[in-house]
């Protein structure tokens, strides 16, 4: 039986549905998801009523309920299981990090895979950072282009708190990748730290020649 959470949200979704969003909205993600057709903003303030009016106290019912949503066709109940494992942070630990790889790895996509980073893996990293190296390491290591992207782009938002040797050794190891997004995920990573030191970007773009063309446009794009 589906989870009861996972019927009233449905419930709501589908009342807000529109078939001209979804159409849209389909097509932008190249026809691999269906959608109900519901604004970002609009769905996130139904998401946001739902969690405050059914909270969860136990993270094996979080994660069974991530992963139900995530079994469903309709690309908003994706993201409404990303942001509510992002709402339940008090219920993280260790056992939340096999269910933020499985959400790396199923239904994959630049945008849930981004958006889960947002609310969840870089933070997450942030409140643990004792499991920043083994889980990053291998993620880095990983045949999955999605995991090796969380690898290189975890830090996004640390400015000060970017770990600069690991940034380096994850990039490097990554460097001659042909994959569009690992090298659109190797020039974003390090724009972003330009903000906070971008000498120290112009010097790595300077001393790695082997960066793709577009991870340098990326990397120097406001300098």
């Amino acid at each position: 039986m589906p989870h009861p959470y996972l019927k009233a949200i449905k419930k709501t979704f589908a009342a807000n549905a529109d078939a001209t969003i979804a159409k849209g909205a389909k097509a932008y993600l190249l026809n691999q998801f269906e959608f109900y057709g519901i604004k970002t903003p609009l769905r996130r303030q139904l998401s946001k009523e739902f969690y405050k009016t059914h909270p969860i106290e136990d993270h094996t019912e979080l994660s069974t309920l991530v992963k139900e949503c995530f079994s469903e066709p309709q690309r908003e109940l994706h993201y409404f299981a990303i942001e509510l494992l992002g709402y339940h942070k008090k219920l993280w630990s260790k056992k939340t990090l096999p269910l933020i790889e499985w959400m790396i790895t199923h239904y994959s996509w630049w945008e849930s895979v981004d958006s889960t980073n947002t609310h969840v893996i870089s933070k997450f990293f942030l409140l643990y950072p004792e499991f920043i190296k083994e889980y990053t390491f291998k993620w880095n290591r990983s045949n999955n282009l999605w995991l090796q992207r969380m690898s290189i782009l975890f830090q996004l938002t640390y400015r000060e708190k970017t770990d600069t040797s690991l940034l380096t050794e994850y990039i490097e190891h990554c460097i001659l990748e042909e994959d569009f997004f690992i090298r659109k995920a190797i020039g974003w990573a390090l724009r972003a730290y330009a903000k906070t030191d971008s000498k120290w970007v112009v010097n790595f773009v300077k001393t790695h020649p082997q960066l793709s063309n577009l991870s340098k446009r990326e990397a120097l794009k406001h300098q």
